[in-house]
């Protein structure tokens, strides 16, 4: 009887584990079956460009380097028509597949917003080459395709005297991913973000139409597109603002051991007229020998004084400027850069300047990278944390912040300054707080591999978390800047009353949810909702 029992026992087990072997096969063969049915019809498109099936690991990773979502297929396309029909067969496809679209540029996103997962990544720098057009006259602009590097931008319109009126702090990202998110560095004060400055759009959208767009042709597209994510099409070319071109910039770095006279200094700064072209700050936590490190490329106005400057530790808050010029205006703007600097309240000793051209400051970021990518740093996690600050709480924020929660040397740049609302416009799809001034403060951090220190990915996304829970108990009316959220339900309490009319445009340009899977606001398949 025991040896009967066992031996029935034993044959159960192997029926259970052949059961379960068939089934793992069973379902794994539907996946891959679901997969092959998916893509095998892309294979059939007449396209001038070429999809690549095999070499698609490189679209699953990006700048974050935190997340990696396999596409199924990569499109290298060589004409906007070769995106138009891709997006118009998955749309024809309809909810019988699981296919998905995203737009990926230069790769810098943070936490896979241009992945697809299974689904198709499209190299937008494939289109990069197709010539800008560029148009002299009163009121110059440029026509780019979105997947141009805004560096390439400057070094054509230079060479018409014209430039872009706004930047990033890094110019090697393409055009349609700053555009889609915003485009903010220290000249947004004056101009705005970048896509304050942007004439008309083409656009792919959801149902694979291509359409031109303005604020005065097809508006309620224009200005869901601009700032909006990727969801409700993708940029494939813009028409951008000129103005004319400076040759040279007057850099210039001071330091404020109080947050209330940095930031007061900062404020006027702002609502002046015809002061610094740029303007930006950062924050120094717990370092010394600062102002030695500078000297590389600034020089000091008083050399002693500067030498004898001593930190003591202290969280200091530097503010950094900017005055364009030409050559035969130099000695002009020396005296008006000295008038405006005797307005501000910094510490004396602190004052470096530096002369440098135009394009080497536009592309000062670019030489950090070299560095890093030399050392091998550039390729590490950048869990980043970017908000947007109401001016009448900066303060509040600022003390638990930089008192309280980030008390260690940072591990990477923390910038900070303030823009005009004035200068944005409420129409497009970018959420910012309601003051008329409010404040960028980004946490550019880089985590060191394998580490479990207070350089580790695991104790700056800690601290990340920290910084956002008090924003929330604190009711400080905060918003994210290349915001990123886990649910719909956070999606909606950060467009707050906005939502519906997002909601509405997704329904209205990309009624599937093709577009930008990686954002996480909407799911190919899901009912959209408004509210």
């Amino acid at each position: 009887m025991r040896y009967t029992s066992a031996n029935f026992l034993k044959q159960r087990n192997i029926f259970f584990i052949r059961g379960f072997i068939i089934l793992l096969f069973t379902s794994l063969t539907v996946k891959i079956n679901l997969c092959f049915s998916n893509t095998l019809p892309l294979k059939t498109l007449e396209l001038d460009g070429h999809f690549n099936f095999d070499e698609v690991h490189h679209a699953a990773k990006d700048f974050g380097n935190r997340f990696q979502f396999l596409p199924a297929a990569v499109l290298h396309p060589k004409s906007v028509f070769d995106i138009a029909i891709t997006v118009r067969h998955i749309w024809q496809m309809g909810t019988s597949s699981e296919l998905t679209v995203a737009a990926r540029g230069h790769g810098h996103s943070l936490q896979g917003q241009s992945q697809a997962h299974r689904g198709v990544v499209i190299n937008m720098e494939s289109l990069k080459n197709s010539a800008m057009q560029i148009h002299t006259g009163k009121f110059p602009y440029v026509d780019v395709y979105g997947g141009e590097l805004w560096i390439n931008v400057l070094h054509e319109t230079l060479k018409f005297g014209l430039a872009p009126k706004s930047w990033t702090d890094y110019l090697h990202l393409t055009v349609g991913g700053t555009l889609s998110n915003a485009g903010i560095s220290g000249q947004a004060f004056r101009h705005g973000p970048q896509i304050s400055n942007v004439h008309q759009l083409e656009v792919v959208t959801g149902k694979g139409d291509v359409v031109n767009c303005s604020k005065e042709e097809n508006g309620d597209l224009f200005h869901s597109v601009l700032g909006g994510l990727g969801q409700f099409g993708i940029i494939t070319r813009a028409r951008i603002s000129l103005e004319p071109a400076p040759a040279m910039v007057k850099w210039i770095r001071v330091l404020y051991s109080d947050f209330a006279t940095f930031t007061r200094d900062q404020e006027r700064l702002i609502s002046a007229e015809n002061m610094f072209d740029y303007i930006e700050g950062f924050v120094i936590i717990n370092k010394t020998g600062l102002l030695n490190n500078w000297r590389s490329s600034f020089n000091p106005q008083d050399p002693a004084q500067a030498s004898q400057f001593n930190s003591d530790g202290k969280t200091l808050f530097c503010l950094e400027l900017a005055k364009y010029f030409n050559l035969d205006k130099t000695e002009t703007v020396n005296q008006e850069v000295e008038k405006m600097l005797a307005q501000l309240s910094y510490i004396p000793s602190t004052l470096f300047m530096s002369e440098v051209t135009y394009v080497d400051f536009l592309d000062r970021v670019h030489v950090s990278e070299v560095k890093l990518r030399s050392k091998g740093l550039w390729e590490v996690p950048h869990p980043w944390l970017n908000l947007l600050i109401p001016k009448s709480k900066i303060h509040i924020f600022a003390e638990e912040v930089f008192g309280n929660i980030l008390t260690q040397t940072s591990n990477g740049p923390v910038l900070i300054y303030p823009v005009n609302k004035s200068k944005w416009d409420n129409r497009t799809s970018v959420v910012i707080p309601e003051e008329d001034i409010f404040y960028l403060v980004a946490f550019l951090s880089s985590a060191v591999p394998s580490s479990t220190g207070t350089d580790g990915l695991e104790h700056i996304l800690t601290q990340n978390k920290r910084i956002l829970e008090f924003c929330e108990t604190a009711h400080l009316g905060v918003k994210q800047y290349l915001p990123h959220y886990a649910t719909q339900e956070e999606w909606r309490a950060h467009f707050g009353p906005r939502w519906e009319v997002f909601a509405q445009r997704k329904s209205a340009y990309d009624p599937l949810a093709i577009f930008a899977p990686g954002q996480r606001i909407f799911q190919k398949g899901n009912s959209i909702h408004f509210s």
